[in-house]
């Protein structure tokens, strides 16, 4: 489930954040951090590279919330911001292209878990589990991924926030489908052999 959902921002807050008020932006702040990110850690892995992208994406947020009209959620409008963000840095051409994506090395990039510490221990070891399969998925799946599955955004949505089409968006799932079953099914298969033979 995205972040996003459930997050309340009264109106009469982002009235006074669009007038200027500090507290009502200090407000917006406390009620968006965290999923804001959230977000942006699971589309970017690099801790320095998510850090640049959370402070750019706030001071976006707020310098424009006065652009915010009022339609739809001030949750999925924050949430947009950041979005964009992300993908314009794994899509910039002087960090890596998009085809460069489909082959970099982030999967040797640390798994850090936001969430771990507030599950039991079976559903914290399952999203561990989780997590760490979708680090080693290439940047640009791994973001297909997340904006489908859990942010809800459609393959036509993706396919045109990533310069591409909606047939796209569909392929790089499917693959990373096949590929986190293949990772979290290998623990299992690890386990079962151990107690079977030798030979697994």
């Amino acid at each position: 489930m995205s972040h996003f959902q459930g997050i309340e921002v009264a109106a009469e807050v982002v009235r006074a954040a669009q007038g200027g008020d500090p507290r009502a932006h200090e407000t917006i702040y406390r009620a968006c951090r965290r999923p804001i990110y959230t977000l942006i850690r699971r589309l970017v892995v690099r801790a320095a590279i998510a850090d640049e992208l959370f402070q750019e994406t706030f001071v976006e947020v707020l310098r424009n919330v006065g652009a915010y009209s009022g339609e739809g959620a001030f949750g999925g409008w924050v949430r947009s911001i950041a979005v964009s963000k992300c993908l314009m840095y794994l899509r910039s051409p002087w960090h890596r292209s998009l085809l460069y994506l489909d082959n970099d090395d982030e999967s040797t990039a640390p798994v850090v878990l936001l969430d771990g510490a507030s599950h039991p221990d079976a559903q914290a070891s399952a999203s561990t589990d989780v997590e760490r399969a979708l680090a080693t998925l290439p940047a640009l799946t791994r973001s297909v991924v997340w904006l489908h599955d859990v942010e809800g955004y459609t393959h036509a949505e993706i396919g045109r926030l990533l310069g591409r089409t909606a047939s796209f968006s569909k392929s790089q799932l499917s693959r990373a489908h096949v590929r986190l079953r293949e990772l979290l099914e290998q623990p299992a298969r690890a386990t079962s052999c151990t107690h079977v033979s030798s030979t697994c």
